[in-house]
């Protein structure tokens, strides 16, 4: 779906009033950066809106989604999360601990590091968020199906260079 010239979104409204020299490659940085903060956060609140009926947080499914991810045996040191989910070390003990009161996992020590904490998925944790993942990625699907396949694609390789720059 090609867009219209005429359309004109939130953000086009914001950029008119944006003053910076003429510089077009600041204006277009900061129209984008302004396009996926409000791209995301309405993602998220619609992935939220569309888990909480069946009683799971968006976190707590990317948290489980880490350790389904995990091979062999479906656990992750704490540091791991720490990377992967990109949060605190008090964050994902909070984040931890919750969920093993849920019994969606379990803390134990690193046999081979007894100063590390292993995460474990519990099978009442797999079985949960396998309950759920359609949920999410049914709303993800809903809300970029304005955009082709090909477009997905393109776009996602374009932030993946952006991303491989910021990690790297």
């Amino acid at each position: 779906m090609a867009s219209s010239p005429e359309r004109h979104d939130y953000v086009d409204g914001m950029m008119v009033v944006a003053v910076e020299d003429g510089d077009d490659r600041a204006l277009q940085a900061k129209a984008l950066a302004y396009r996926l903060r409000r791209l995301a956060h309405r993602l998220e609140t619609d992935i939220k809106r569309e888990l909480a009926p069946h009683g799971v947080e968006l976190w707590e499914l990317e948290l489980l989604a880490c350790l389904i991810r995990a091979e062999p045996g479906h656990r992750l040191s704490a540091g791991q999360l720490v990377t992967q989910l990109q949060l605190t070390t008090g964050a994902v003990t909070n984040r931890v601990r919750q969920l093993e009161e849920k019994g969606w996992v379990t803390r134990d020590f690193d046999p081979a590091d007894r100063r590390s904490v292993l995460v474990a998925l519990t099978p009442a944790g797999e079985k949960r968020a396998m309950e759920v993942f359609a949920v999410k990625t049914d709303t993800e699907c809903r809300l970029l199906s304005v955009l082709s396949a090909a477009t997905q694609r393109r776009i996602n390789d374009d932030l993946r260079k952006v991303l491989l720059n910021l990690e790297t």
